[in-house]
């Protein structure tokens, strides 16, 4: 009856919570679905029309650079190819004198008008390899002493031939020095060589820095907030110049948006990097109240579940709870009962069951457990006059055939048996215990039979604390010595081992190298163990009283079986000749109890 009502009700159980579950998903599902499907694609054209802003953005921007480059290159082309300045650089050689300083000041008055024509240009230098003389918009002239530097300028106006090259400020050229400090410009610069048109022309060069203040405000029309950054990159992808938060863009993560556009008419390019979360600012408003709205659905859907859960799955709940409570042994399982209803009438049943089950196992099964505790200290207790009368007749014997120092040897070593036996009531020793207990008896065999065998323990340590129950063993070893050790001059051995087998049992076996039992005896022996298997306890001390053989063995299975249960067993092994092996096997949990 309890185990039909629990299926009832947990399955009705079952089916409400599964039902309700259900509800609620149909309503709050497709909502949640649906707004963040909503929010989050809203995200993504927002992300998708910034970058298209910013690509036209940087589209202008670098039309703008590419028109300044352009104008940049005209001039240097223009100077360059200029045969009055050309004249006046190959006339003029090693040697200082009036004239050449006079066409220095020409050519750097010249220059001069260059830069201030166009405003992208800061500075315009010409490097003169005959003189070494260094004649710049920005210093004047000087003369360049450096060999590696003026090494340096040449192979560069020789390399280009009539091209055009574009040197970093902080490119190393020689000496230490950064092109920029021989210069002493801080952005980026062309150089060419001069002539031309001249094959045979001379490894002057001329170079144009770039104004970086100009350049800088181009970007700066470009930052759409405080916390972006916008770079100008050449084809190396090394920066030439960049305005704007100088962490942002470093390990490009996730949470930043960058957009490049390269130029089509320069490999120069263009790159801005900015916080998504400012592109997400207002969105992420709309965001939070759909968060909110969610929320706010999902307590109002746990406020209606609670209410509907306390009027129909609570009582069921609280009828579950009572029955693992009583499937655990708890008698006094009683459910606070106040509804007039169908679930107040199952309830007031449980409760009616409760009460008669307590009341049958108190009239029932205690008055079991307390026959089946009784025969099994009867059973116990049936030892010890048996024992008393084998180990009284050993002393007889040793005293017929030894002097007295053997008898008192024996007698000390019974009482000492005896006191571990009745050892304050207790009924079970460990296996370490139970062996030291034994080798008090087995010494006065050893005695009684002359020392015409040895013993030997091989016990586990993993074993040695496993307790089993007083005596399981001697009757055991008694049989062992009196059927087998009986003959043996002095070859005889006795071995005692435990172990732990599979962390399930304890295995415990007494072996002899006696004469061992015919094949007729063994198998008597083991149908009468298999017999007694298969009767219930209070069988098992009846069929005592029928029986006049195999005392020892009948007393050890029927205690075993009380004790451990259906799992505990014996079984015999013997060979004629060889000698005998008794096995028992205990389960450990039961031992453990």
């Amino acid at each position: 009856m309890n185990n039909l009502v629990r299926r009832v009700t947990e399955r009705f159980s079952q089916n409400i919570q599964t039902r309700l579950t259900g509800y609620f998903l149909l309503i709050l599902l497709p909502l949640v679905i649906v707004s963040l499907f909503a929010v989050e694609r809203s995200r993504d054209i927002l992300y998708e029309q910034a970058v298209e802003r910013t690509e036209l953005a940087l589209a202008s921007a670098l039309n703008h650079f590419d028109l300044a480059l352009q104008n940049v290159e005209e001039i240097s082309t223009l100077i360059a190819a200029d045969p009055g300045m050309n004249e006046l650089l190959n006339k003029n050689s090693s040697g200082f004198s009036t004239d050449s300083i006079m066409d220095f000041s020409n050519i750097l008055e010249q220059l001069t008008n260059s830069v201030s024509v166009n405003r992208f240009v800061s500075q315009i230098s010409i490097y003169h390899q005959a003189s070494n003389m260094f004649v710049s918009t920005n210093f004047g002239g000087r003369k360049l002493t450096s060999e590696p530097q003026q090494a340096w300028l040449v192979e560069s106006a020789r390399s280009n031939g009539t091209g055009i090259s574009y040197i970093m400020s902080d490119y190393p050229v020689a000496d230490g020095l950064s092109f920029g400090k021989m210069t002493r410009t801080d952005t980026i610069s062309l150089i060419r060589a001069m002539d031309l048109y001249n094959p045979e022309r001379q490894s002057n060069l001329l170079i144009v820095s770039f104004n970086k203040s100009k350049l800088l405000n181009i970007l700066k029309t470009l930052l759409p907030s405080d916390n972006s950054r916008v770079s100008l990159m050449n084809e190396k992808g090394e920066v030439i110049i960049e305005t704007g938060k100088d962490d942002v863009g470093d390990g490009l993560s996730d949470y930043e948006m960058e957009v490049t556009k390269d130029s089509d008419y320069s490999s120069w390019k263009l790159a801005l990097v900015q916080p998504k979360n400012e592109l997400y600012e207002k969105n992420d408003q709309l965001r939070l109240y759909t968060f909110t709205i969610i929320g706010i659905s999902i307590v109002l859907a746990m406020i209606i579940s609670w209410v509907v859960y306390s009027g129909i799955a609570s009582p069921v709940l609280k009828l579950s709870k009572g029955m693992k409570r009583l499937s655990h042994g708890e008698m006094n399982v009683h459910i606070e009962n106040k509804r007039k209803d169908e679930f107040g009438f199952l309830i007031q049943s449980f409760n009616r069951m409760v009460s008669v089950q307590k009341h049958l196992i108190e009239d029932h099964y205690e008055q079991q457990l307390r026959l089946t505790t009784t025969e099994l200290k009867f059973l116990q207790s049936q030892i010890n006059p048996h024992f008393l009368y084998n180990t009284l007749d050993s002393i007889y014997w040793t005293a017929k055939n030894y002097e007295a120092e053997e008898i008192s040897e024996m007698v000390m070593n019974l009482s000492k048996f005896f006191r571990l036996s009745l050892n304050k009531g207790r009924e079970v020793f460990s296996i370490e215990e139970s062996v030291m207990h034994l080798h008090y008896y087995i010494r006065i065999q050893q005695l009684r039979f002359l020392d015409s065998f040895t013993v030997e323990y091989q016990i586990e340590e993993e074993s040695k604390g496993v307790p089993i129950l007083k005596l399981l063993l001697q009757p055991l070893v008694e049989n062992a010595i009196i059927h087998g050790m009986e003959g043996k001059s002095s070859d005889g051995k006795l071995i005692i081992s435990s172990r732990i087998v599979q962390q399930k049992y304890v295995v415990i076996s007494v072996q002899d190298n006696g004469q061992g039992m015919e094949e007729d005896r063994l198998r008597y022996i083991q149908d009468e163990l298999n017999r007694m298997g298969l009767r219930s306890f209070p069988s098992l001390s009846q069929d005592e009283e029928n029986v006049r053989d195999l005392f020892g063995l009948r007393n050890v299975f029927t205690r075993m079986r009380l004790y451990y249960g259906d799992e505990s067993d014996i079984t015999i092994d013997s060979t004629p000749g060889t000698g005998t092996i008794v096995t028992i096997t205990i389960p450990l949990d039961c031992c453990m109890k």
